[in-house]
């Protein structure tokens, strides 16, 4: 058991599922001798050798395509893309060929890939560096899009994703990466892809929530609960397939609900979480819907970045307005 920052809890687990399975392949752009941008791949080419930690050119569509080509032929890739903003030449592989194995080849081959990528903002990185396009993938049937929010879960979900037989969209927050520290055991324990999970009990209102947003989100419980109001704060974690059982009991316990997001509003992950809550608990809301999100615009780099996102106060106005119905 250590004290470790997310980014710490993601290299001991692909350290453990490395020396545990000697499939496991990592690959992507300075992840071997450089030990990735963010040092999530630190040691791991000393350790494992250059034939498992590979270094690859700029070129994420290669990138994509090669761990496609070794999950078919038994592999266990994890591909490291280095920038959210950079994933998108990767997207005709992982449409078209990641998420299809299994129906292409009527379950003969399939795709056991993850495809490890940093994202959000908060970092005042610059442009196409402090995207949060989870919807976008969220929407491709066939893959899983999980979002680790705290060193333990970045630990058990992302040794969840490499053994999982599918494609496996490993988003990481980065502004938390090294925000705080929690203890993690190296148990090898994975833990459970498809489920959200429960980071806080409340009566008075269903707070839903995923990544980075955690943070200010359980800061708002914390405050608001000092004046009697009860939040029960939901981490979404596998944003698809999404866990929409546990949602609509918890609001039809509270009869509230607030979404809470750092991506732009329009057409976001919120959106569909909304559209299920009304559809199975419409019922059960005693107010309408609230979503505390980013803006439908580009991040406004550099000054704006923290006005863009979500903070303490914005969650609050948002969970009040709930609470005035």
């Amino acid at each position: 058991m250590a004290a470790l920052t997310l980014i710490e809890a993601v290299t001991l687990a692909l350290a453990s599922e490395m020396a545990r399975d000697e499939r496991v392949i990592v690959l992507g752009e300075d992840v071997g001798v450089n030990g990735g941008v963010f040092r999530a791949t630190a040691g791991l080419q000393q350790r494992f050798g250059a034939e498992r930690v590979q270094d690859t050119p700029l070129a994420e569509a290669m990138i994509a395509g090669v761990s496609v080509g070794m999950a078919a032929h038994g592999m266990l890739p994890v591909a490291e893309i280095q920038f959210d903003g950079f994933v998108f030449p990767a997207i005709d592989q992982i449409i078209n060929h990641a998420a299809r194995l299994r129906t292409r080849t009527r379950g003969r081959l399939h795709c056991p890939m993850v495809l490890r990528v940093p994202y959000g903002g908060g970092i005042h990185a610059p442009e196409h560096h402090s995207d949060s396009p989870e919807a976008l993938f969220a929407h491709m049937p066939g893959v899983r899009v999980v979002i680790p929010s705290s060193p333990a879960r970045a630990y058990g979900l992302l040794l969840a994703a490499i053994r999982d037989p599918d494609p496996v969209i490993f988003f990481e927050p980065k502004r938390i990466y090294r925000l705080q520290k929690q203890e993690v055991a190296d148990s090898g324990e994975a833990l459970a892809l498809d489920v959200c999970y429960t980071l806080r009990d409340g009566d008075d209102v269903t707070v839903v929530t995923w990544g980075a947003m955690t943070y200010e989100t359980l800061k708002a419980a914390d405050r608001l609960a000092t004046e009697g109001i009860g939040c029960e704060v939901i981490d979404v974690a596998t944003l698809s397939p999404l866990d929409a059982d546990t949602i609509i009991e918890s609001v039809e316990k509270t009869g509230r609900l607030v979404i809470v997001h750092e991506a732009p509003r329009s057409f976001g992950a919120g959106a569909e979480i909304a559209a299920v809550v009304a559809e199975r608990a419409i019922y059960s809301l005693r107010a309408p819907i609230q979503r505390v999100t980013g803006y439908d615009t580009i991040m406004p780099l550099f000054r704006l970045e923290m006005e863009y996102m979500p903070g303490v106060e914005r969650v609050i106005s948002g969970i009040r307005a709930t609470l005035k119905d």
